[in-house]
């Protein structure tokens, strides 16, 4: 049905009954929270009828003047009535009585409008009650549900004044954790999973403490009654495969969805807890790497696009990047552990980190920046910038720049682990010519001297010519050979 009718105007016109600075009846709207009282009362409820089969779905007069609620709750003068009219309350009874879904739905959706309104959001948000029922929400098998408990906890978490007190709250609550595990590896509602991996990413920025705590949990809980009101165990999740299945499910559906989810494995690595978490997988992190790999080398940054490709898709490529190198530089410190212990120089274990297409991905990145570069120095002589056009451009500069730095720290690491056989191959796939090499000279020189460096020696034993011609372009590592 319409989700969004035109609400009621008629009745405000009387004296006196507007809602606020709107035309909205103020008779109306409490006509609607006194339906809603009796939607859930005792006193409906027959006898004859099972509790499984009361109240499953609403009429559709109620759910049409709901869901105008629902939409006139967007306007302030409408949410301060509602809370005065201590809406909360009442709709903690429906989440307590009612067996209807959508009636849920919409309620926490009404909730998540008024907590928009920063007055109404610390009273919900202080109401220690009301707080535990919705993170209870999450436990919802009803998509809709579950989508608007999301966004409630999103704007929650939004807003400074609260934030604090959503964080303490969800730390307490152990089960908060599996239902938002279970959420990411079960779902294929994109939107959902979108909007989860949000609050995720929120929770993980605000919180250390509690993104350890959730890196290391994973033990069975009770996470309420199940239809034969026995406890439902849910299995013993681990946050990496929760994240990667989610992230799985979004990425060719919604950019920004998978932005969120490379973002949530970029905070997990901030910690050594969180890179563990990710290389001493069952898989020792192939997964991880395979996904990650697909996306740089298939997906994002491709030949076949423009340069200012680079600009879109900056954040998600850094975060990605992020990721493979802790990853590189965890698995490498493990290897160099092995060669002391046993004084033998050990192959690398993880074989899919030296493969030549990601090495050429990364050096396509930097060529792709370069082309940025000239055309953001072209634009400004053309004309002169605006003041707020100065500080976007600022502000793209500073993205652009992490994610060099980011690229350029990868690049700089693979380079020093390539063979003369892994050079061989990338200049017979074409990822290594006198181009390419150049570009990654010029932007890993003179602060990855040791690397550049590295690297030429073993491409002398390639290409001699290749070399010759590199060094007289960069004439520092000829002084240097």
């Amino acid at each position: 049905m319409d989700r969004n009718p035109s609400p009621p105007s008629s009745e405000a016109e009387e004296e006196g009954d507007a809602v606020g600075n709107t035309v909205y009846s103020k008779h109306w709207l409490f006509s609607i929270l006194t339906r809603l009282i009796e939607v859930i009362s005792p006193e409906k409820t027959e006898p004859s009828v099972s509790p499984e089969e009361i109240q499953t779905e609403l009429d559709e007069e109620m759910e049409n003047d709901i869901c105008k609620v629902w939409d006139m709750s967007m306007d302030e003068d409408v949410a301060l009535f509602l809370q005065e009219f201590n809406a909360p309350d009442i709709f903690m009874g429906v989440f307590a009585k009612s067996k209807c879904p959508r009636l849920t739905e919409i309620c926490v959706g009404i909730l998540g409008n008024m907590a928009c309104f920063q007055d109404i959001c610390m009273s919900i948000s202080k109401d220690e009650n009301l707080g535990q029922v919705l993170l209870q929400r999450l436990c919802d098998s009803d998509s809709p549900t579950l989508l608007e408990t999301s966004r409630l906890l999103l704007t929650c978490l939004s807003q400074p004044e609260v934030a604090s007190v959503w964080v303490e709250r969800i730390r307490e609550n152990p089960s908060v954790y599996d239902c938002v595990c279970f959420i990411m590896s079960s779902s294929t509602n994109v939107e959902l999973l979108v909007k989860v991996g949000e609050v995720v990413d929120k929770l993980f920025d605000l919180d250390e403490e509690l993104m350890l705590n959730w890196i290391k949990n994973g033990t069975c809980r009770s996470v309420g009654p199940s239809v034969d009101d026995s406890p439902e165990k849910l299995p013993d999740f681990k946050i990496v495969p929760c994240i990667l299945e989610a992230a799985k499910q979004v990425r060719s559906d919604n950019p920004e969805g998978l932005d969120v989810y490379m973002h949530i494995l970029q905070l997990l690595t901030t910690v050594d807890e969180g890179i563990q978490a990710i290389v001493q997988a069952p898989d020792g992190g192939k997964e991880t790497w395979s996904l990650l790999y697909d996306l740089i080398c298939h997906e994002l940054c491709q030949p076949d696009d423009p340069p200012i490709i680079v600009q879109e898709q900056k954040t998600v490529l850094a975060s990605i990047l992020s990721v493979l190198s802790a990853m590189f530089a965890s698995q490498s410190e493990q290897e160099y552990i092995k060669m002391r212990k046993s004084n033998v120089k050990l192959p690398f274990s993880c074989y899919f980190i030296l493969d030549m297409p990601l090495v050429g991905s990364l050096i396509r990145i930097l060529q792709y920046m370069e082309g940025c570069g000239k055309r953001s120095v072209d634009n400004s002589k053309d004309s002169e910038q605006q003041e707020t056009g100065r500080a976007d451009l600022n502000e793209e500069d500073f993205h652009l720049k992490i994610l060099k730095d980011i690229c350029c720290e990868l690049l700089s690491n693979m380079l020093q682990e390539l063979t003369k056989e892994n050079t061989l191959e990338g200049l017979h796939q074409g990822h290594l010519n006198e181009q390419t090499c150049s570009c990654a000279f010029q932007n890993l020189l003179p602060l990855y001297f040791t690397s550049v460096e590295s690297f030429l020696e073993v491409l002398r034993e390639a290409d001699q010519t290749l070399a010759d011609n590199l060094e007289k372009r960069f004439p520092s590592l000829k002084v240097h050979a």
